[in-house]
Parts: structure tokens; C-alpha cells; sequence
């Protein structure tokens, strides 16, 4: 998992959808999850990253490593969950929150638009979902990590 960050989040993505399940219905396990695949997610952006590019003699290209960028990773790790949780308000507030975390973990302003995004989709997913009073502190939250990231501009 230290080599191949990817694989370690489909484990627990795939813990958090099974815990979201109808049958098994545990939000706090899928909350663990989006807790542990965003921690996960700031330590990704914290690295070096690594060479995709490797020569052998000089200025003879002999092998291309496809890393995972940003958005792939996004995607991995919280895809699948926000189309599950669209009608669990728990995660989904979770997920925001997530969105927002990483947000603040990076200057970058085009990945800070990547987790809005993610946020709004959220919010969209859950809004034919929730009711009206549900979806007040989805609202408040998506406008409060739109706020943060507009203010350090």
C-alpha cells in the first residue's frame, strides 16, 4: 500500500460502501472511512512527486510511469461514496467537510476547484434526496468551503 497508494484507497472505499449498504445501514464506518481517505488525501499532496519519466543512456526515454494525478484521485476516493450517500445526510455532511480539510491543505487553486466541485456534486446528488431542512447544513457547509477558498485569494 506504501507503493501503490490507489489500491490501498479501493480497500477502503469498498469498506464504506459495503458499510452503507442497505443490509449492514453504518454511517459511522463510511464517516471512518471519508475520515481516513482524507487524511490519506493530505498526505498525497504534502509528497514529492515522484518521476514518471526514466532515461537510460541520457536523452533516451525507456519507461513512463503513469501516476495517479489529483483528480484520479479524488475520484478513487470519493466517487463511488458520494453516489451511495446521496441519501444519507451523516456522510454526505462528512464528505463535505473531507472536501473541505483537503482544501485547506493545499494552495494549489486548481485543485481547490476540484474539491468544490466535488462539494457541489454533493450537494446536487443529495438535493433530490433530503428534504429542505436536511439539506440546510449541506448548503451552509458548501458555501463556508467556497468561502474559505475565495477569501485566500
Amino acid at each position: 500500500m506504501q507503493q501503490d497508494v490507489e489500491f490501498g484507497i479501493i480497500q477502503i472505499v469498498d469498506i464504506a460502501l459495503r458499510a452503507m449498504s442497505p443490509a449492514i445501514n453504518d454511517p459511522s464506518t463510511a464517516i471512518s472511512c471519508v475520515d481516513q481517505l482524507s487524511r490519506i488525501t493530505i498526505c498525497w499532496l504534502s509528497r514529492e512527486p515522484p518521476k514518471s519519466r526514466y532515461y537510460a543512456p541520457p536523452h533516451v526515454l525507456r519507461l513512463v510511469v503513469p501516476w495517479i494525478t489529483f483528480q484520479g484521485l479524488l475520484d478513487t476516493a470519493f466517487d463511488q461514496i458520494r453516489h451511495y450517500a446521496i441519501a444519507d445526510l451523516a456522510v454526505s455532511l462528512r464528505l463535505i467537510r473531507a472536501c473541505h480539510d483537503i482544501a485547506s491543505a493545499t494552495k494549489r487553486r486548481d485543485e481547490q476547484a476540484l474539491l468544490v466541485a466535488l462539494a457541489r456534486q454533493v450537494l446536487a446528488g443529495s438535493s433530490k434526496h433530503l428534504s429542505e431542512n436536511e439539506l440546510k447544513p449541506l448548503e451552509q457547509r458548501v458555501a463556508s468551503l467556497e468561502a474559505s477558498i475565495s477569501a485566500e485569494e
